[in-house]
């Protein structure tokens, strides 16, 4: 399965193009395109409506728009439900007004999403082709960072949980055991529920985070001919490159003849800061004829890079 991710700055036209993309796979291949722009528009340029599942738009061709509300809820009762188990034994103390500011803790949002990436990917093997269309740029970045960042975290609080684990055995066997509710802490490495929990959330993050950076994923960024577009273009590609994560195409989307000689310096710009190959998509070839319901192809050349 090939996984791609249209990016760039908000209204480059990369739903449009993830879209067009899409439906030229689609002609041999099996493809299934995933928004997970809050501000959807996937349903709008194929003149269909979504409402956060997967939808047949042709045999080959799948649509969907995560619900990213829906989504930032069940991440965060499950995340409550793992922190009300493994903490089971501070029952006494008040963890109802912790759980409820959890909400608008920052992260969730984007943890939200890279829950509904990572399901995707697990649980849509049968398509040839996944294509993300993804936020603007801010969100984007924060969300492909997060498998890093995670980790990091993770490794260090295993370090302090091994460290908590020690002490406590040390007191252990000073004190003994003194009463029922320290019967119910672990002392062991391997029976410690949290240690277990920060573990498997290591694994799962290290082999997304392999996928993100393999040969079958691709970042593919839209951006336009003008300046606003090449700095924001320019910003995504830093931190593309910090994150180690695959840029193999760039659309300079939306020229036209009277564009034509700002299209070349920004492609002469982009080109300085990255050796990826620059495809250009001319206005009329990326619009959808909603009568018909077909969108225009896009130059072949483009897709035969994906």
């Amino acid at each position: 399965m090939r996984i791609l991710f249209f990016t760039g700055k908000g209204g480059v036209g990369k739903s449009t193009m993830a879209a067009a993309t899409a439906w030229q796979l689609s002609k041999k291949n099996r493809v299934l395109i995933v928004s997970l722009d809050p501000a959807h528009s996937l349903g709008d340029i194929f003149g269909v409506t979504l409402k956060g599942r997967k939808s047949r738009f042709t045999d080959t061709l799948h649509l969907k728009e995560i619900d990213l509300h829906r989504l930032s809820k069940e991440y965060l009762q499950r995340e409550i439900n793992v922190l009300s188990f493994t903490y089971r034994y501070l029952q006494t103390l008040n963890l109802d007004n912790y759980f409820s500011v959890l909400k608008y803790s920052p992260g969730i949002e984007e943890y939200a999403l890279l829950t509904g990436i990572e399901e995707t990917i697990t649980n849509e093997g049968n398509f040839d082709y996944v294509i993300f269309d993804t936020p603007p740029t801010g969100l984007t970045l924060r969300f492909l960072a997060l498998p890093r960042v995670t980790i990091i975290w993770v490794d260090r609080l295993i370090q302090i949980r091994r460290k908590i684990l020690e002490k406590r055995y040390t007191i252990h066997r000073i004190r003994g055991i003194s009463s029922k509710e320290e019967t119910l802490l672990s002392y062991n490495e391997g029976d410690d529920d949290v240690l277990k929990r920060l573990r498997t959330l290591k694994e799962d993050y290290q082999a997304l985070n392999t996928i993100l950076q393999g040969e079958d994923c691709t970042v593919v960024l839209v951006f336009n001919p003008d300046i606003l577009s090449l700095k924001e273009s320019q910003r995504l590609i830093e931190g593309l490159n910090d994150l180690k994560l695959p840029l193999r195409l760039l659309i300079d989307n939306k020229v036209t003849e009277e564009n034509i000689e700002a299209a070349e310096r920004v492609e002469r710009d982009i080109r300085n800061r990255k050796d990826v190959a620059i495809e250009r998509v001319f206005l009329s070839k990326a619009l959808l004829d909603n009568k018909g319901g077909r969108l225009y192809d896009i130059p072949e050349d483009i897709t035969s890079k994906l």
